[in-house]
């Protein structure tokens, strides 16, 4: 018994390291299309990013909710009471498309994450002049941190960081490289860029 269990270890050990010798990419993958974010209130967020960020509103749609099965369990990973209200699409610039959820739910926790807690996250804009848009967010009453920060050591020499906040709390950020960054001398790979989509 204990043989086969080796065995049975073993086998899944090297079949599994062979397939992901040979895995490099999501089939047909081309890039990062959207970040999906849930808000309180709609209307408030549209807002946000339009008048104040700078995006343009696509569409929207909605609602989405299966009161007798478990399909949004089963598609989204929600309770499956949940209800979708309204989901809305922005674009910003030339990167890519953010999508707003409104939803309810049964287990619904209101927590607003830190850039330190696991799940955590930020959205960044890039911007052709970071002291600009601080003055700019200032002036509209955004809550602004530190900065803006220059970096001047390390792979990230040569962009300039200011965090800010959507009025919910939500993370964001603004950012500016114009001379690029100090890893680009000798990368193999660049990062994508909105100042330069093309490349």
């Amino acid at each position: 018994m204990k043989n086969a269990i080796r065995y049975a270890v073993l086998t899944a050990t090297v079949l599994g390291g062979i397939g992901t010798a040979y895995a490099s990419s999501i089939p047909g993958m081309r890039g990062h299309d959207h970040t999906g974010v849930t808000v309180p209130d709609m209307q408030q967020a549209v807002d946000f990013f339009t008048e104040v960020v700078g995006c343009k509103k696509a569409m929207s749609f909605g609602p989405f909710a299966d009161d007798k099965g478990t399909f949004m369990q089963d598609l989204l990973g929600v309770d499956p009471k949940a209800v979708i209200e309204e989901i809305t699409l922005v674009r910003c610039g030339h990167g890519s498309n953010i999508e707003l959820f409104k939803y309810t739910a049964p287990d619904q926790k209101d927590l607003t994450p830190r850039n330190s807690d696991i799940g955590g996250f930020h959205i960044a804009f890039y911007v052709d002049d970071i002291a600009a848009a601080k003055a700019y967010l200032d002036g509209k009453g955004v809550k602004t941190r530190m900065g803006p920060l220059p970096v001047t050591e390390g792979p990230a020499a040569g962009q300039t960081i200011l965090y800010f906040q959507a009025p919910w709390g939500l993370q964001l950020e603004a950012i500016s490289y114009p001379n690029g960054m100090a890893y680009e001398k000798d990368a193999e790979t660049v990062l994508w860029s909105p100042k330069n989509p093309e490349k």
